[in-house]
């Protein structure tokens, strides 16, 4: 199963790099649920080191690359990045913390990390969804005949900005979720056959382009852009001193 391989591999990971592993996720489509058969598998985590590590000082990575292959890509960052992305309200660590796939947890991570919505703030996230579908739909729905999947790389981040818009915390991932609570219902059975499709042909499948959901996709691109406009700038909400003590108590409980 690659889920045991994929677990062997954070061992060797460990091993290798003298970390430990505090989550372990997919992310992707696999983890918002549109994967296709030939979906690649993307791992990301987050991990600490021992403290001597963070005495140094000498420049050292905050990441750490491990890719395998075109089916498995492994990604991590060290809690130390992770904690200055997090006050900063960065929208991919919420997906990480919020996928519904979990390869490894530690023990004491959900302690570590709990209240993690109070360094949520809208804006960030607002951007980085609209960014995100912005882009994708001017550069792959245009066409006559388009790849099935970028629909989803539009639609569900269209529908995470709605959420955000509406209930002010980090969207939840499957996208049959955002669906369900976002989604203009007279487009509900057109965009789940879509995604029967999706599910069931190669990563580079093409079908003509859906009229309908192109609509919408602009619609809702212009309505988004200027609800945007709109949102307070915001700043950090949590003081530094959180942080570090955050830090320090991962340290405690890794040791």
């Amino acid at each position: 199963m690659m889920k045991d391989r994929i677990c062997e591999e954070l061992s060797a990971i460990e091993t290798s790099e003298n970390l430990k592993t505090l989550l372990a996720v997919e992310s992707g489509s696999r983890a918002w649920g549109f994967a296709s058969p030939d979906s690649d598998y993307d791992v990301r985590f987050f991990y600490i080191r021992p403290q001597e590590y963070y005495l140094r000082l000498e420049k050292r990575r905050d990441v750490c690359e491990w890719m395998l292959d075109e089916i498995l890509d492994i990604n991590g960052w060290d809690f130390d990045k992770t904690l200055r992305l997090l006050r900063a309200s960065n929208p991919t660590l919420f997906e990480w913390i919020n996928s519904p796939i979990i390869y490894k947890k530690h023990p004491a991570f959900d302690s570590i990390m709990a209240n993690v919505n109070d360094f949520f703030l809208s804006k960030p996230g607002l951007h980085h969804y609209l960014s995100m579908a912005e882009g994708n739909y001017r550069e792959f729905l245009k066409s006559d005949m388009v790849k099935t999947k970028k629909y989803f790389y539009v639609l569900r981040p269209i529908l995470a900005c709605r959420h955000v818009l509406h209930n002010g915390t980090p969207p939840p991932m499957l996208f049959k979720e955002l669906v369900e609570a976002q989604l203009d219902s007279s487009l509900v059975e057109e965009v789940v056959e879509l995604l029967e499709l999706k599910k069931t042909s190669s990563e580079m499948g093409e079908a003509p382009r859906r009229n309908r959901i192109n609509a919408y996709i602009e619609e809702s691109l212009a309505y988004l852009d200027s609800e945007v406009r709109k949102q307070p700038a915001g700043s950090p909400k949590q003081p530094w001193e959180r942080l570090n003590g955050i830090f320090m108590q991962a340290l405690k409980l890794t040791e």
